[in-house]
């Protein structure tokens, strides 16, 4: 006897897509084949019409942190308790968000507090990034392969402060000889590099000069935070990693440049990842112009269509392994506080969106196979951060993380579409197919507009990355 039956859907699996039937039981996939019509569930959904994917990992995630780029307003970003709701709705049933380490501070001590702050509160499933900032003392190294033991394998660093020095800004920056130390240790016990990576020199000189020049609008931060200081960053990065044998995961890839620069060392072999955002494959620096323009922004910055081809590349066919968001929710009236270049809100409320668009731009714009659809929504997300193959995958024995999606839904998102915020920088964007149900370990969570999940629905999940990944470019 199952749980639940998923029947007459199209299921994307690593096989394959097909008309296929999926079995749960005891919160995992027991079953993907032929349909049985003998077979016998508690529930049976009928998936006719719809397409049956894994359900998304959003990598990326900033809840419940402290905005360092308006610190005088002494705000943070809205916590799981909200912003995991609308994952729910958007069909992402796994995050990973972050557990910044300042010098003073033990590892395992800050990832205790995170992990209380999360239990209970979470409509998903959750994990950290552990991100190593400033100067931090050489003993904080040694502490990085008890903490991959403990399942957070992941490491996140800067290569720059982002922002220019402020009196109530801590420095994100490590130095790049810490970046090295940090790349042996994580090298030597499987673990992965997570970076920043921009040219801190360019982007803090930028910020110097626009300002005796008196260019200080936000609508200039593209020529701040520029294509060129993210080529340099990945290419120093890569050249590091190289030496110290160590995976690199890129976040918030933006530029051109970027791209080509992951897409090179692959080419040799590095295992090297990168990671782009939506509102970088969909909006440009014009953008920062428009009323309410500065929603779209998140550092680096959004930047030209010459990089929205090559990022688009990348997701259809190879060279970016993940769509993620950067999710830093807040109210509309936080996220516009700044209108400067050094104090822009970072950060995007996309999370909910993500599957969505991802579909609508990907797959029925572009041409995205449903199977690569499945790999930069959910399983190159698994594979590279430790989830797989318990998440990111239609197979027996994961995890029952499922969401299906109705490609006959075409509409234009309004404020009534999302559930976190009082805007969605997504409002006026036409879709054509949405996520309709998602189901978490077995639980259907939200159904045809209905939230049935509960805050304690949500889980820790300790990650180990497969080495295949670390060795060489796996996903």
């Amino acid at each position: 006897m199952l749980d639940l039956v998923i029947r007459n859907g199209e299921v994307v699996t690593p096989q394959g897509v097909g008309r296929w039937t999926v079995g749960i039981r005891d919160e995992q996939i027991a079953y993907v084949g032929i349909d049985d019509p003998s077979m016998q569930a508690g529930r049976t959904i009928d998936a006719n019409g719809k397409i049956v994917v894994p359900g998304g990992i959003e990598p990326h995630a900033h809840l419940d942190i402290f905005d360092l780029t308006n610190p005088d307003s002494g705000r943070s970003t809205l916590g799981p308790e909200e912003d995991t709701r609308g994952m729910a709705f958007g069909g992402t049933t796994t995050h990973l968000d972050f557990c910044f380490v300042e010098p003073s501070m033990e590892i395992t001590k800050a990832i205790e507090e995170r992990c209380a702050r999360w239990k209970g509160n979470s409509f998903i499933d959750y994990s950290f990034h552990v991100g190593l900032m400033g100067a931090a003392p050489l003993k904080t190294f040694d502490q990085i392969a008890d903490v991959i033991k403990q399942g957070f394998p992941s490491f996140k660093v800067f290569t720059t402060d982002v922002l220019p020095p402020h009196p109530k800004r801590i420095s994100v920056r490590l130095d790049m000889g810490r970046i090295q130390l940090a790349m042996e240790k994580v090298a030597k016990n499987d673990g992965i590099m997570v970076v920043h990576a921009e040219d801190d020199e360019i982007v803090q000189f930028n910020y110097q000069r626009f300002a005796e020049e008196g260019r200080t609008e936000g609508h200039n931060l593209h020529l701040v935070h520029t294509k060129l200081s993210e080529e340099l960053a990945f290419d120093r990065i890569i050249r590091v990693a190289r030496a110290s044998g160590a995976a690199v995961y890129f976040v918030h890839t933006s530029a051109r440049e970027g791209v080509e620069a992951v897409v090179e060392a692959r080419g040799h072999g590095l295992p090297v990842y990168a990671e782009t955002l939506h509102q970088y494959a969909l909006f440009t620096a014009d953008d920062y112009k428009k009323a309410r323009g500065f929603c779209h922004h998140t550092y680096p910055s959004l930047k030209y269509a010459d990089d929205h081809k090559a990022l688009w590349q990348g997701l259809v066919n190879d060279g970016v392994s993940t769509m993620a968001t950067d999710e830093f929710p807040t109210t509309l009236e936080h996220k516009l506080l700044g209108k400067r270049i050094d104090n822009v809100t970072g950060g995007n409320l996309g999370a909910e969106a993500r599957m969505g668009i991802t579909y609508t731009e990907g797959v029925v714009r572009r041409g995205m196979s449903l199977q690569r659809f499945a790999e930069v929504t959910s399983t190159n997300a698994a594979r590279i951060l430790g989830l797989y193959p318990r998440k990111g995958v239609i197979a027996p024995g994961s995890d029952a993380d499922i969401v299906l999606i109705d490609p006959a839904l075409k509409k234009t998102l309004t404020r009534d579409d999302f559930h976190v915020s009082d805007y969605s920088p997504w409002e006026g964007w036409s879709v054509e197919g949405w996520p309709t149900t998602t189901i978490l370990r077995g639980k259907v969570i939200v159904e045809n507009g209905q939230l049935s999940g509960t805050l304690s629905d949500g889980r820790l999940v300790a990650r180990k990355i497969d080495p295949v990944v670390l060795r060489r470019p796996a996903s």
